[in-house]
């Protein structure tokens, strides 16, 4: 079977599963003199299910040329795996693996590719109580194993203590490789798998990065009082999940992460007993059939494992969304309504928002105001290393742009007083908290603007730095959060929501810049690697309210129930201050006190995806089936633009007798006709169908452009809306 319909016979077979971790970066071979480490897929042998691992090692090694079955080319064999795949990892020559193809039970065969990574207030932020008991139902996580997949762990940071918590649920079969000491109730998973070398060794998975220890604590880190960094951020660090168990798998090595390792780590996962894995890991989206991210967490929903994945950090360009299988949930960034506020003040009276995590203290007297860039050189307009002369720069504040790396430390060598860092016009309002050896604020590019025309004009142009304001358009959809639409298919909508993702303060390994007196640590990152365990978080509170729920079900309410306004109450806006669309932020922005409670779900099994994957046309390059009964309702428009008609199934899980009416805002240039307009419910667990048919009405839309609408179903206590999308082709 060709290469291009893998993924269709790895689901058609139904214990064979594969994963690799995307990552930034684009994909990279390994090579070592005429060796390379290979990923193998082989069909399984009769019997497969009632195998132990060793009868399957004998299969795999049935596969490799008969002179690697010498003592010392026994070791090429890396990695045999069990659940996440059939298949293994080995290191093989090009020529030795074109030989493999001819052998019964070959599927296919790749090189190793190697990939790359990707709080105090955002609970508060997102209606989560500090308090231990229930919220809405949920006892906080309590039972709910969430599987971490990054750069490791601080076993002996306190957001990892088990005081208070249960044992794990009897299910888990995992191991934490850490000392006793250092595992408990709440750490009960921890195994590395960063080094192909290191195989049949245990050794503890320690985040000497720091990644794994941010993203672990978000997710389901324990209380921490006064937590903060540099003073700044103070408050009780608590995760999504305060009462859920943690199991660590340490796939990444700093910013690496490689596939074999990756592969043998979630290998590990689906066989321990996780009930979520949350995967801070992002890049250039693949065909499904090449995306073995895609193929791995289709292994985990095929267990009931809830899978969140972060979008990526390449917007705000369009089609650059990572992780777009429609059985995972997407998450992009957004900011929260804490600043760190470091504000600035003109001569004219005028005072503008700014941040800076260093807050520095500064007389409130105006000082004067200069702009170096003034003189059109891109030295002094980036203020670069050396641009600046003292005698035109001492005792001032300094207005520098953003582009070229941090500029302050030029401003405080040339005896700067205070720095303005002005953003640049792709970041817009999005401002990342950094810390400055000097007093200074960070600005939007439209503040920066009315700045350089207040400094043009005055003679004496002057500014101080000080007074806090809130942040009234929070949230607010980040510069960096990856943006749709789906590069692979148009008819999956991608980001599904959007989660805090600017500026989050979690549990870090070591100390920052000079406080070393702490006896542990937080550090502020920004990314959607921060947004996804937020929302792996919250997947766990819904999990545990509702166990019987599926990962479908739990992605339904969380999409269903997402909101597009900002705190007051205007649309979520982007980088540019303009409403932000399906791309940027999916459904909207999510919102756990519903999500909870979502009125009704829209369930799918993992078997209904298989004639969408394996409907992928080789000659036209188009899906020749579209998927059904997601919560979102994206498709292709394609000339003469007949009319579509899509069915819809809906689970009541509020209360019984409600009835539902619907309400259309329709994409521009289609008409939409929904029927029935009213779904009843007269009991719990009750099922419903309705109809959507689309059609072209009127010539509005130039081919390859999108356009955008919803549809919502009201009742008096709840609403439920699906985003629409379509694509004019």
């Amino acid at each position: 079977m060709a290469f291009i319909h893998l993924l269709c016979l790895i689901v058609s077979f139904s214990s064979v599963k594969f994963s690799l971790a995307n990552g930034r970066s684009s994909l990279t071979q390994l090579e070592s003199s005429d060796l390379q480490t290979y990923i193998v897929h082989v069909t399984p042998p009769d019997g497969h299910g009632l195998l132990e691992l060793e009868d399957l090692e004998t299969w795999y090694h049935s596969f490799l040329p008969t002179s690697s079955t010498t003592p010392e080319n026994q070791l090429r064999i890396l990695y045999s795996y069990r659940n996440v795949a059939t298949g293994f990892v080995a290191r093989l020559t090009p020529d030795e693996v074109t030989a493999m193809q001819d052998k019964p039970g070959f599927v296919a065969a790749h090189p190793e590719q190697i990939y790359s990574l990707q709080t105090t207030h955002s609970p508060q932020f997102l209606g989560l109580p500090l308090r231990q008991g229930p919220f809405n139902g949920s006892t906080m996580g309590e039972g709910i194993i969430i599987g971490v997949m990054d750069s490791g762990v601080t076993p002996d940071h306190p957001s990892f203590s088990g005081a208070g918590m249960p044992p794990p649920p009897a299910k888990w079969k995992g191991r934490c490789d850490f000392k006793p000491s250092q595992c408990n109730y709440k750490l009960i998973g921890a195994r590395t798998f960063i080094s192909s070398a290191k195989k049949n060794v245990t050794t503890p998975p320690t985040d000497d990065f720091g990644h794994g220890t941010h993203t672990a604590s978000t997710a389901a880190g324990a209380p921490v009082p006064h937590a903060n960094l540099l003073g700044m951020a103070e408050g009780t660090a608590i995760g999504m999940a305060p009462h859920a168990h943690l199991a660590i798998y340490q796939v990444c090595s700093a910013l690496d992460c490689f596939e074999s390792d990756f592969l043998a780590g979630f290998d590990a996962a689906l066989a321990d007993g996780v009930d979520m894995l949350s995967l801070s890991l992002g890049g250039d989206s693949l065909p499904f059939y090449m995306d073995s991210l895609a193929i791995a967490t289709f292994a985990a929903i095929q267990r009931g494992i809830f899978v969140s994945c972060a979008a990526g950090n390449t917007g705000p360009h369009l089609g650059t969304v990572s992780n777009v299988a429609p059985w995972m949930l997407t998450v992009g960034a957004s900011s929260t309504d804490r600043n760190f506020a470091s504000n600035v003040k003109l001569g004219n009276g005028v005072e503008y928002e700014g941040e800076a995590l260093s807050q520095l203290s500064f007389p409130s007297t105006l000082l004067p105001l200069v702009y170096p860039g003034i003189d059109g050189t891109e030295g002094s307009k980036y203020c670069l290393k050396g641009a600046l002369i003292s005698s035109e720069i001492k005792g001032k504040v300094v207005a520098c742009e953003s582009g070229r790396g941090n500029p302050s430390m030029e401003v405080k060598r040339a005896g700067g007083a205070a720095m303005i860092f002005m953003n640049p016009k792709l970041a817009g309002i999005t401002n990342m908290a950094y810390v400055f050896p000097l007093p200074t604020s960070q600005v939007s590019y439209f503040t920066g603007k009315e700045i350089k025309a207040y400094i043009n004009s005055t003679e004496t142009p002057t500014a101080t730095i000080g007074t806090t304001y809130g942040n009234p358009t929070a949230p607010a959809l980040t510069v960096f959060s990856s943006r749709g639409p789906s590069s692979v298919s148009p008819g999956i909508l991608k980001p599904d929501v959007i989660g805090p993702g600017l500026d989050i303060l979690a549990a870090w390994p070591f100390p920052i810049s000079n406080d070393t007196k702490a006896k542990y640590y937080f550090d502020i990152l920004f990314g959607t690697s921060t947004s996804c365990p937020h929302l792996s978080g919250i997947a766990a509170l819904i999990k545990a309210a509702h166990p019987d729920w599926s990962p479908a079900a739990i992605k339904s309410a969380i999409m269903t129930s997402a909101k597009q306004l900002n705190i007051k109450q205007n649309p979520i806006l982007d980088e540019r201050l303009q409403p932000a669309d399906v791309f940027g932020i999916g459904a909207g922005h999510v919102n756990p006190a519903k999500a909870i409670d979502p009125g009704f779900i829209y369930d799918i099994q993992p078997d209904n995806y298989i004639p969408y994957l394996c409907g992928w046309d080789t000659r036209t390059r188009k899906w020749l089936q579209l998927l059904t009964n997601q919560a979102e309702l994206a498709f292709v428009f394609r000339y003469p633009w007949t009319s579509q008609t899509f069915t819809r199934t809906v689970t009541n899980v509020g209360a019984g007798n409600l009835s539902y009416v619907v309400m259309v805002v329709p994409p521009q240039g289609v008409h939409i006709t929904v029927k029935p307009t009213i779904l009843a419910f007269s009991k719990l667990n009750q099922k419903a169908r309705y109809s959507v048919t689309f059609s072209r009405a009127s010539s509005t839309g130039k081919t390859g452009s999108y356009s955008q609408g919803y549809l919502r179903w009201d009742s008096g206590k709840y609403s439920v809306r699906s985003p629409i999308s379509v694509k004019f082709n």
